[in-house]
C-alpha cells in the first residue's frame, strides 16, 4: 500500500482529540513535557491527566518559510538538526524519518553543503538571496509521488550502531567502538585535569606524564582494536564456520595457538598454524604405517582391507553388546605376560592414529623388535642456571638423567637433610621422599651411596665404594633395598 505524503506528515497531533497538527497553528503546554492541543480543544479548556487549563502555553505557528535554500523550509532544517542530535552522525536513515519529508541522500547532501562545507563554518552557509517568507519552500518533484512501501518492512531500515544489533554483543560497528573499552577507566585518570598559567614546573611536569600515561593506554586501546579488525575476528559467523569445517584434533591444535597471534603477522600466523596442521596429520600418517608394520601390513591395498576388516569386527562387537572399553582392558590384562617376555600367543590392544583400539599381537613397543625402550637423548645443561654449583660428576649424572641443575640442588639437600636426621636412608625411603620417577630416584640414590654422602643401614661408604670397584655380586644390592 502506498504512503501518500499527508500520512508522512502526522508529525504533530492534538492530544484529546488526536487530530493532525502538523501544518496548522498548534497549542503547546509550557509546564507538560511534550503536550500538544488543537486550538478547539484549547478554546474549550479540556484537561487531560496532569495537564490542567491554567498552565502556562506557547502558540507554535507552523515554519514553511525557506532560511537557506529554496526546497528546505525553516521547519525541516530543525527537524534536520534535532535528528542529527538524536540519532548521531551518519544514521541518516533515522534522520530522514524523523524530518519525514526527505529521504535520506536528501537529508546528508544538504547537511553537507550548507554546513559541512560552509565558509562561515561552523555556522550555515548563508546565501545573499532574499526568500518571500509568504511563500512555502519549494519541494523537487520527485517528493510529490507517492512511495511505495516495501514489501519486506524489516529490511527497509538498516540496523543502527547499537552493541544488540551486531554479531559481537557490545561492539558498535558504525563508531568502530565497544561498549567497554579495553582500559575502561583511563579516562577518569586525566577528567579533571587541567593545565593552568600559574602552575609550577613540577605541578606541569607531572600533568604531562599523567597525559603521557593517558596516551599510552590509548595506543593500547588502538592496538588491540586494529589487531581484532586485520585478524577478520568481528566476522563472527565467518570464522564460526571456519571453526565447524575442521575436526576435534584441529580445533585443539588452533585453540592452542592462538597465543602466538599477537607475535606473528596474520600472514606468518597462517603459516605457521598451517605448517603445525600439517605435521599433526604427517604424525596420525606415521603412526598408522607403523601400526600397520607390528601387523605384517606393507602395502597400502592391505592396510585398506585391514582397516574395513577392524571395522566389521567392531561392529560385530558392539552387536553383541561388547564394549570396545571392555574389551581393551581385557586383552590387556590377559596378555601382561606377553608384554614382560614371559611367551604367549595373547594379544594386546594398541591405540593406532585414527583413535581406533585395534588387536595387535607382540610387544607395545613401535620400531623396535624386541620392544625396548630407546634412552633419551642427554640435556644440555651448558646455559642452564645453576649448572655452576654442580660438580662435574653431578653434572653428567643430571644430562644423562635429564634433571635442570636447581631441582636436582632441591633433591639433593632433602635426601642429605634426612639422611643427616636419621643416620642411614634406605632406597625405598628416598622413593617416598622424592615423588619422580623410580628409575631416577634409584640412579641418584646410587650416586650419592658411591660419593659417600649417605650409607644404607649395616653398610659404609668404603664398603659401597669397594663393591663397586670390585664387581660385588648381587648380596650387596639385596641389603640396600
Amino acid at each position: 500500500m502506498a504512503e501518500s505524503r499527508s500520512d508522512r506528515d502526522w508529525r504533530y497531533t492534538c492530544d484529546y482529540c488526536q487530530s493532525n497538527l502538523s501544518g496548522t497553528v498548534r497549542i503547546r503546554c509550557a509546564e507538560c513535557p511534550d503536550f500538544d492541543t488543537c486550538v478547539t480543544c484549547f478554546s474549550q479548556g479540556i484537561e487531560l491527566g496532569p495537564h490542567k487549563n491554567n498552565h502556562k502555553y506557547q502558540v507554535v505557528t507552523p515554519n514553511f518559510f525557506p532560511i537557506f535554500t529554496e526546497d528546505w523550509s525553516a521547519d525541516e532544517e530543525l527537524l534536520l538538526i534535532e535528528g542529527i542530535q538524536q540519532f548521531g552522525m551518519g544514521n541518516w536513515m533515522d534522520i530522514a524519518e524523523h524530518v519525514r519529508t526527505k529521504n535520506k541522500d536528501e537529508c546528508e547532501k544538504h547537511y553537507q553543503i550548507v554546513y559541512l562545507e560552509s565558509p562561515q563554518w561552523p555556522l550555515p552557509r548563508f546565501i545573499d538571496k532574499k526568500f518571500d517568507a509568504s511563500k512555502p519552500a519549494t519541494r523537487p518533484p520527485a517528493l510529490k509521488k507517492p512511495r511505495p512501501t516495501p514489501s519486506n518492512p524489516r529490511l527497509s531500515k538498516p540496523l543502527s550502531s547499537q552493541p544488540t544489533n551486531h554479531e559481537i554483543q557490545g561492539y558498535m560497528p558504525a563508531r568502530l567502538e565497544f561498549e567497554l573499552e579495553y582500559e575502561n577507566d583511563a579516562e577518569n585518570s586525566v577528567k579533571d585535569l587541567v593545565f593552568n598559567p600559574d602552575d609550577l614546573p613540577e605541578d606541569t611536569e607531572l600533568k604531562l606524564v599523567m597525559m603521557d600515561i593517558y596516551n599510552g593506554r590509548l595506543d593500547k586501546r588502538i592496538e588491540r582494536k586494529r589487531f581484532l579488525s586485520d585478524r577478520g575476528l568481528l566476522e563472527y559467523k565467518k570464522m564460526q564456520t571456519l571453526e565447524k569445517k575442521r575436526s576435534k584434533e584441529e580445533r585443539d591444535l588452533w585453540n592452542k595457538g592462538k597465543v602466538f597471534a599477537r607475535l606473528q603477522t596474520h600472514e606468518d600466523y597462517l603459516s605457521f598454524m598451517q605448517g603445525l596442521q600439517r605435521e599433526a596429520q604427517l604424525r596420525q600418517q606415521i603412526a598408522m604405517l607403523q601400526d600397520y608394520r607390528q601387523n605384517g601390513i606393507t602395502t597400502l591395498k592391505e592396510g585398506e582391507q585391514f582397516e574395513q576388516a577392524r571395522h566389521q569386527r567392531w561392529q560385530t562387537l558392539r552387536a553383541h553388546g561388547i564394549k570396545e572399553g571392555a574389551l581393551a582392558a581385557k586383552r590387556v590384562s590377559g596378555s601382561s605376560n606377553n608384554i614382560n617376555g614371559g611367551g604367549g600367543d595373547g594379544a594386546v590392544v594398541t591405540s593406532t592414529a585414527r583413535g581406533v583400539s585395534t588387536p595387535t599381537g607382540g610387544s607395545m613397543g613401535v620400531g623396535a623388535s624386541g620392544g625396548a625402550r630407546r634412552p633419551a637423548n642427554p640435556l644440555n645443561l651448558d646455559n642452564a642456571e645453576g649448572v655452576h654449583l654442580l660438580s662435574p660428576e653431578e653434572q653428567q649424572l643430571c644430562s644423562v638423567l635429564r634433571i635442570l641443575p636447581r631441582p636436582y640442588i632441591v633433591i639433593k639437600e632433602t635426601i642429605l637433610k634426612e639422611y643427616a636426621s636419621r643416620g642411614s636412608l634406605r632406597r625405598r625411603e628416598a622413593r617416598e621422599l622424592i615423588k619422580i620417577d623410580v628409575n631416577k630416584t634409584s640412579r641418584l640414590y646410587d650416586f650419592f651411596l658411591s660419593m659417600g654422602w649417605i650409607t644404607a643401614p649395616g653398610r659404609t661408604a668404603l664398603h659401597w665404594q669397594a663393591k663397586n670397584a670390585g664387581g660385588g655380586g648381587g648380596a650387596a644390592t639385596a641389603t640396600t633395598n
